[in-house]
């Protein structure tokens, strides 16, 4: 039986929005607790056989909606006999995602510093979306999203755009920015001030740091280059075929390893790998398998330092070794130490 405003085919689709917006695991409904809400929330007054009979449809349906089963003792309205009768209760709707995986889905979103505020919180709030308000209310912190991220309102166009070129093996075309004195970003120039094109062939995106990069090659050179994302603006697919990843240097015939390559990259410097050696104290160990990954080799412990072996870009090993001064010394190559202990020659001299 049903009756109210609303008509009779939207009961089902009520009861399916009723179980996404209040059940979960540790929420669960009754076919009173639903009838309750169907009346004071959607003005259809129904009686729980109806509620049964869509809930049964749903599970018939595919949808994955957990509940338990009650049996209980009843006389037979025909023959006055007790039988059991199975009742359903304590319905909830089984979710793709978890309360703990969408918390750390928004989380990644809300400290990206690629994504701009307003189509940051426009992602939160559909990631909330596809829970209760029971998880709603508990990500307040959402409000305290920083302002101070990138002004690029087509991020997300970009994004489709360099996945389409990649796709059909495309070259790009854009315009890179970056911030002046006004805290402004403008269009990069060249040195006569004209605003510089990059044309490159892309291979990647990847997310390092909460910045999303581009792994690609710039036309004018044979090597492998990154760029930030965020800072790409008028982009362009062309019609011109992409360069083969495997035929750059640094890629040693080889297609792109993206684990690898992000392992080598710590720092997203777009410089060929190499075979680095350097000492550091013991309590880094953790900073140096984050950064580094699991394939590094630690050997001479000696008190409380170790001989670290990785593969890894030049211009990421002086800065690893610049931030963990004095706790790291690179060993080799020479011309690598070198170069940190001429940065530091000259950062004393300007202290001094």
């Amino acid at each position: 039986m049903l009756t109210g405003r609303q008509p009779k085919k939207l009961l089902i689709i009520n009861i399916l929005e009723i179980l996404r917006k209040y059940s979960d695991e540790e929420h669960r409904l009754s076919q009173r607790d639903i009838e309750e809400i169907l009346e004071k929330e959607y003005d259809m007054i129904v009686d729980r056989k109806a509620i049964k009979r869509n809930i049964t449809d749903l599970l018939d349906f595919g949808y994955e909606i957990g509940y338990r089963e009650i049996v209980r003792q009843m006389p037979d309205k025909k023959t006055g006999e007790i039988v059991e009768n199975i009742v359903l209760t304590d319905f909830y709707l089984i979710r793709e995602f978890t309360d703990g995986e969408l918390r750390l889905l928004i989380d990644s979103i809300v400290f990206s510093k690629h994504i701009p505020y307003e189509q940051c919180k426009e992602l939160v709030e559909k990631l909330a979306g596809l829970s209760n308000k029971y998880f709603s209310s508990g990500i307040k912190h959402i409000a305290r999203m920083s302002v101070d991220k990138t002004d690029n309102k087509q991020l997300f166009l970009n994004i489709e755009l360099i996945n389409e070129a990649i796709n059909k093996k495309r070259k790009v075309s854009f315009k890179y920015a970056e911030y002046g004195l006004d805290k402004k970003e403008h269009a990069r120039r060249r040195v006569d001030g004209t605003v510089r094109e990059y044309i490159i062939s892309p291979y990647q995106m990847a997310a390092k740091d909460g910045k999303y990069y581009l792994i690609c090659n710039y036309d004018k050179f044979e090597d492998i280059s990154n760029y930030r994302v965020d800072r790409i603006r008028e982009l362009k697919i062309l019609d011109e075929a992409a360069k083969p990843f495997e035929t750059l240097k640094g890629a040693n015939g080889q297609k792109l390893n993206l684990v690898r390559y992000m392992q080598e990259h710590v720092y997203m410097y777009a410089s060929e790998a190499e075979k680095v050696v350097f000492r550091a104290t013991k309590n880094l160990i953790s900073d140096i398998i984050d950064l580094f990954g699991k394939d590094v080799r630690f050997s001479n412990e000696e008190g409380d330092f170790i001989t670290v072996t990785a593969m890894t870009n030049e211009m990421s090993m002086i800065h690893f070794a610049k931030s963990f001064a004095p706790d790291v010394v690179i060993l080799s190559p020479q011309r690598v130490a070198d170069k940190v202990r001429m940065d530091f020659e000259k950062t004393l001299k300007l202290y001094n």
